[in-house]
This record gives C-alpha cells, structure tokens and sequence, in this order.
C-alpha cells in the first residue's frame, strides 16, 4: 500500500483537502479525506506544500501514431487512400515507444485519447489509453472510445488534390450520409436473416463499426472547425439519431447558444499557436469560457503533436486567463475529458475505487513555474522529477 499524505488535495469531486491523505492498494485509491489512519506498513510520500490532483487527461491526440523525430515511417495516422475508413483502428498503429509518452508522464497527462487524423471523411476508430507501458493492449483504458469522422477543409484539400470525391463540403456530407444509411441496410440485412446462415450478408467491417455507431454503443467525434462545419455534423448526427460530440469546435463560441441547446460536448483546441489555414481565422482562447457559459461540456485538447501534449496546463492556463472559471478549467483538463470519452468511472477524480492516476505538483498549474514532482499511474510512481 502507498500513501500520500499533507498535499493540497484537489479532488476534482467537489472537493478541495487540506492536508489530506490518498490510501492507494492494488493500483486504485482506496480512500481519499483529512485525518484517514494510514496502515503502519505503507509507503509514505509526502505532499506537505504540494498540490495534489489527478492525472490531467487529453481527450484528442495523435501520439504514437504520428511519431516525433521520423517522418514517414512514424506517420500512420491518416490513410489517405480512400475517403471512408471507419474499419480502420488507431491502436493498431500506436508506437508506445514513441518518446512523447515521455513527454507525457514528465507533464502529468496520465490518459488520452489517440485518434485517426482528419484526411479522411470517416477516418476510423480512436481509442483511450495510458501513458506508460510497452504494449499498447496493457496500456489500453477502452476501445473504441468513438468513430472519427471530418468536415471542412481537410478532406477537401486530401481529396481535390487526388481529383477525387469529395472536392466540396456537400459531398463531405453525402459520403457519411452513404455509409451511416449502408449500415443500417446491412443491420436490417441481418436482422431479417436471423440464424439462417445463408440469408446473413458476407461480415463487413465498415458496416460493423459504423453499427455501432447507429447502436449508439460509440459516438462520432467529429472534426470541424468552422460554425457551418459543426452545424452540419449535428445535423446529420440528428438525421440519424446517433451521439456526436465535436472536435476543435474553433468557432464554437460564434453559436455557443446552439451548442449548449443541443447540448454537445466540445473538446476545445488547440489554441496555442498560429493561424495556418482559414479555418482557424476565429481562434480565441475565449471560446472554452463562451461553451460553458452556454452551458456545453468542454474539455481541452492538445492535438499532439500539433502541440506537445505536455502542453496542455499551459493551454488551460491561457484558456482561464480568457474567462474560463478556475475549477471549470481545471475540469476540462480531467474529469470533463474522462467523462466525454466515457471513461469517468475510472479516471478523471480523486474518488474511492477509482484507478490511481495522481500527480503531485510544486504549485498550482497555472502557474508557469509550477513542475510535475511524480506521476502515478495505476498507483506506481511513472515519473519522479
């Protein structure tokens, strides 16, 4: 057993602890409060003028899947070879070994999300895992977390250039119009068959994930930077009665009362840097406060390696330095992502049987000073500064 004790615990349940001890056993906290007995025989790590939270968590990332320092040979996320993809797996491409998971754990990000990139109308199948380990299925908190999809400019510009469809945003829209409708033809296929083998149509994969998106067992996630992208994705995810929630969502804050009307998640980012491409002319790092203010779950995301995820708290700084109230920036860097990504019954909050994703900090994490002193994950200390 291992105990934290003497940090300022943000619980990130309501809770702040002064003082308080974390009893961690079997990779889960045990317990978590002020004046908990410790066992005589656990290993004690003192937080004494620490802060102490939960592991921070990325919602949407490329880690592992588009490597640092490589170039071709470490860029498997988009294949971009055909528009629809959806049979496509992230986990199937993720190098654990790639050295931004150190990057991680040095940061405090202790879960993300690794998603297929957006060349793609239907890119394929996202997946959330830790971020320490050598083989990915140990690292792996559930698969698929959703199905990415894209509208807008990347998959035009992938596409146009190819002198293929899709060329405009209206055939971006047809394309997963086609398949969602192909799904359910091949749902109603097999349910008609029944038993009967030689009534059953041939296994397809696309039209398994994509089943399960019409199910509602996985959500979209869909790409989309610009209001009439995102607008457009709500809509055909209503057409079809399926669960979406938006990725990017620049222009979130130009129709944050819709969003919060049809009350759709917003993974958020990311916003710290320049404006290459037209889509992003709106950035602000008001938009996060905006959302929630109009009542829409957001969580902030890295976009690695778009920007190191290790960047995240910095993000989340500048996003709270915008507007976005304190304990809601601070949610949106752990309970809210856990919890867009369906995963919050785990990870996200220091609560009782919870896994024991903790960090410890110098200081608060929005403050640029502040260093990462360990990292905990599954209760073992992944990184000590």
């Amino acid at each position: 057993m291992r105990a934290i004790i003497n940090g300022k615990i943000y619980t990130m349940a309501g809770q702040i602890i002064e003082g308080g001890t974390i009893l961690i056993e079997a990779g889960k906290i045990r317990a978590v409060g002020a004046n908990l007995a410790v066992p005589a025989d656990a290993e004690i790590i003192d937080a004494a003028g620490k802060l102490v939270m939960p592991g921070m968590i990325d919602a949407h990332t490329h880690i592992g899947i588009f490597e640092q320092g490589i170039g071709f040979e470490g860029a498997d996320g988009n294949e971009m070879t055909n528009p629809s993809t959806p049979q496509l797996r992230a986990i199937d491409a993720i190098n654990p070994m790639d050295p931004a998971f150190k990057g991680a754990v040095a940061g405090g990000i202790t879960c993300l999300t690794v998603a297929p990139g957006s060349a793609n109308v239907i890119g394929g199948q996202a997946v959330a895992i830790k971020t320490w380990g050598e083989i990915v299925d140990k690292m792996v908190v559930k698969d698929p977390v959703g199905l990415k999809i894209a509208f807008g400019e990347n998959p035009k510009r992938v596409y146009s250039g190819q002198k293929k469809t899709p060329s405009t945003r209206m055939a971006v829209a047809a394309i997963l119009r086609e398949n969602l409708v192909a799904a359910r033809s091949y749902m109603e296929k097999k349910e008609r068959a029944g038993k009967d083998e030689d009534k059953l149509p041939d296994r397809d994969l696309k039209m398994e994930i994509l089943a399960r998106v019409l199910k509602k067992e996985i959500p979209l996630r869909a790409h989309a930077h610009r209001a009439d992208d995102i607008t457009t994705a709500i809509r055909i995810a209503e057409e079809f009665d399926v669960d979406i929630c938006i990725e990017h969502c620049t222009e979130g804050h130009l129709i944050a009362d819709f969003l919060g009307e049809k009350k759709v998640a917003a993974m958020v980012g990311p916003t710290l840097g320049t404006r290459p491409k037209i889509e992003l002319v709106n950035t602000s790092f008001t938009t996060p406060g905006i959302l929630f203010k109009a009542g829409v779950k957001v969580a902030l995301v890295s976009d690695h390696p778009v920007f190191p995820v290790q960047q995240l708290p910095i993000q989340a700084a500048l996003a709270y330095k915008a507007g976005l109230p304190e304990e809601e920036t601070l949610k949106a860097i752990t309970i809210n992502p856990a919890e867009i990504m369906g995963i919050g019954h785990r990870v996200g909050s220091i609560e009782a049987g919870k896994d024991a994703d903790i960090i410890i900090l110098s200081g608060h994490p929005f403050d640029w000073h502040t260093r990462v002193e360990k990292t905990l994950i599954d209760g073992e200390i992944v990184y000590e500064r």
